[in-house]
């Protein structure tokens, strides 16, 4: 009896020692973090949509919106960044990618990215995007989400619904879409084409013989020879 009640008594020692110290942890965290509580900290959202389709592991999907209290405005692109990987047996293909009432048009670098089967993930990332919304047909805001079909050569199309995250925090390092590169224009005086919101150096020809060709960086008006 004296055995049984002396483990009795322990055991309840036990308890009550383990249940104080429960009580204690929380309130001495709770002293030791302050206002620095991991509570009230930021914590951004999951990085990215993903999924599994046919053996295509789509992860980190997302759309790069514009600085925190700005929007992308319509017309204009957006980056879409994502990894992807092929856990089939067999290489796969992508093909397109669409963004059906986002944007008018997508861009994929190099047109097609091959999925070798069980090689490395592919990442689509940058530091410039390789994937690109173009001609938005609405404004995109951070927080929201864009329906996105991924269309692959043997595993065919899925979509998702991918976020727009603001350029901030762990995504302020991401860059937008190059700005579109000057097109060609034909230079006034028919010489070769040269970029756009410039004038090419054309050639003016003297009739009195005495002067030479000269290079000038303006348009030069056309040459006119007068009579004897």
């Amino acid at each position: 009896m004296t055995r049984a009640s002396s483990g009795k008594t322990a055991a309840g020692r036990l308890l009550l020692g383990a249940g104080a110290l429960a009580l204690l942890i929380p309130a001495i965290a709770g002293c030791e973090a302050g206002n620095n509580a991991p509570t009230l900290e930021f914590h951004a959202a999951s990085f990215g949509a993903q999924t599994v389709f046919n053996g295509i592991q789509i992860t980190n999907a997302f759309v790069l919106g514009a600085p925190n209290g700005s929007t992308v405005p319509s017309g204009s692109s957006a980056g879409l960044f994502v990894s992807l990987y092929n856990s089939n047996s067999s290489s796969d293909t992508l093909l397109s990618v669409r963004a059906a009432g986002t944007a008018s048009t997508t861009s994929v670098a190099g047109g097609t990215v091959t999925l070798p089967a069980y090689a490395a993930p592919v990442n689509l990332t940058g530091p410039q995007p390789k994937v690109v919304l173009e001609k938005l047909t609405t404004a995109l805001t951070g927080g929201s989400n864009i329906p996105v079909t991924f269309t692959f050569a043997h595993a065919g199309s899925v979509t998702l619904q991918v976020p727009v995250e603001a350029q901030a925090f762990q995504w302020a390092t991401f860059s937008p879409p190059a700005s579109g590169s000057a097109s060609a224009s034909a230079s006034p005086s028919g010489g070769t084409a040269t970029p756009a919101g410039t004038v090419a150096p054309t050639v003016s020809v003297t009739p009195s013989g005495s002067g030479q060709a000269t290079s000038t960086g303006q348009a030069a008006p056309s040459a006119t020879v007068s009579g004897p």
